[in-house]
């Protein structure tokens, strides 16, 4: 395992290039270790512990000692330990969660397509998008709407749709993309205007966009109910109503990704439920399988599945699929995550501790560095700035967040920022008292994070 430079400069762009913001004293010689996990904490090889306030990777609902799923994985392991899906074959696992996913996702769905991450899931409904468009007679509706700030992968196609700097410099863009605006009220609204007129012109933005692009050439709108690695973006009142309208005005597929939403996540079993989402397609995993084995689904309607049905069927094979995709001990997995979830009501846990994060994280709006407090169910954002009459942070965008991230270790919990904001998505089974102690360990993070910048930094 390579360790990271020593050098300040070095170490931080080391520790980005893997995905983190900053690097700590644990990355002078080496990443973290993190050996042991129970419950909502993990320890790390030098015995500290930590309150995983991500989540993992804002993905492991049951947090990190649920025996049921090591249980069922062993059972499926011992019976049948792989089988695939291909050429009209595969097994009971499989069946049985294509099943409950297709009667518990909202809208109606009848298909479910299983892959290996959500940027396999993403890269499939671009392919499957265009191969409908192709279907339809319609080969030039090819292009993409995505917004500023999204986060939908990192594959070669999801990257594109990806609105984030960082996932796509120096890389190449082979999908035709078209941007609009991050639906930020807080960041993106103009003076004095509010979330229903902010939501308005950006119902009008995408409008317009699609006009000037030429309708007959878009084929969809990619979207995440609360955008995740965008920064925790809770959409303005009204955004979801008046954006579906413009797409159904144009005959525009929407898609859904619901990678971190999906499961509890937003208060409602699925994001699209907490805004009245009704999308064609669905892109699924994460809490999918709490994240104990990589897995991830994309649902589709019958007005998506109609048209490929037929084309494959003139063709005589779709020919797409995934070695692993659908594997039966990662389906067994994510029937036993669901069932948990839905037995211990983890759904109605997360709105009801959620709320109780939320108010508690609020009472920093008062404080020096916090412009803003934001979240809904069990995910939240505290935004960090030195000047909040400008909405600024420090000279280089994330540099205050890094400071934040790596406070937040040393008071014994892991956030990760966004930029300059920091992101909570504890796990779904965390209590309100576990709450209480990520809270007052925020509060601690904050102060140190505002110790440590020199005098006069904040306005």
């Amino acid at each position: 395992m390579n360790t990271l430079p020593n050098s300040v400069e070095g170490r931080d762009a080391a520790a980005h290039l893997h995905g983190y913001t900053n690097a700590l004293k644990h990355s002078e010689v080496g990443p973290l270790i993190i050996e042991n996990g129970k419950g909502v904490h993990v320890w790390d090889n030098s015995g500290n512990k930590y309150i995983e306030a991500m989540a993992g990777l804002w993905s492991t609902a049951l947090g990190f000692s649920e025996q049921r799923l090591v249980d069922v994985a062993t059972q499926q392991m011992q019976k049948l330990p792989y089988y695939h899906t291909f050429a009209h074959k595969g097994h009971g696992q499989a069946a049985d969660l294509a099943h409950k996913l297709v009667e518990m996702v909202p809208g109606p769905m009848s298909k479910a397509f299983f892959t290996n991450s959500g940027s396999e899931a993403i890269d499939t409904a671009i392919k499957l998008c265009w191969y409908r468009s192709n279907a339809l007679g319609k080969p030039e509706k090819k292009k993409i709407i995505a917004r500023n700030r999204a986060y939908h992968g990192v594959t070669t196609a999801g990257a594109c749709l990806t609105g984030l700097p960082a996932n796509q410099t120096s890389f190449d863009c082979i999908v035709p993309v078209v941007r609009v605006t991050c639906p930020h009220h807080w960041r993106e609204g103009h003076a004095g205007e509010s979330e229903e007129d902010f939501a308005t012109r950006l119902a009008d933005e995408l409008d317009a966009t699609i006009v000037a692009e030429g309708p007959d050439t878009v084929a969809a709108f990619f979207a995440e109910p609360v955008q995740g690695a965008g920064g925790v973006v809770v959409p303005p009142k009204t955004y979801w109503s008046k954006i579906q309208a413009v797409l159904n005005k144009y005959d525009i597929l929407l898609v859904a990704d619901e990678v971190i939403c999906g499961f509890g996540r937003t208060g409602n079993m699925f994001g699209s439920e907490t805004y009245d989402i009704k999308p064609d397609m669905m892109t699924l995993s994460k809490q999918l399988t709490s994240s104990y084995l990589p897995g991830s689904a994309l649902m589709i309607n019958d007005r998506v599945f109609a048209p490929i049905a037929d084309e494959s069927n003139k063709v005589g094979v779709l020919g797409h699929g995934y070695t692993g995709g659908g594997h039966p001990v990662v389906c067994a997995v994510a029937n036993e995550t669901i069932r948990i979830i839905e037995e211990d009501n983890l759904v109605e846990h997360a709105a009801s501790v959620g709320a109780h994060m939320l108010e508690g994280l609020r009472q920093y709006e008062s404080h020096p560095l916090v412009a803003e407090v934001r979240g809904v169910g069990l995910i939240a954002a505290i935004e960090l700035v030195t000047d909040k009459a400008t909405k600024v942070a420090l000279e280089k965008p994330g540099q205050l967040g890094a400071i934040a991230n790596a406070k937040s270790m040393e008071n014994g919990f892991f956030t990760r920022n966004m930029a300059d904001a920091m992101a909570f998505c504890p796990p779904l089974i965390i209590n309100k008292s576990e709450v209480d102690d990520l809270v007052d360990r925020v509060g601690k993070a904050l102060d140190a994070t505002l110790a440590e910048l020199p005098a006069g930094t904040v306005a």
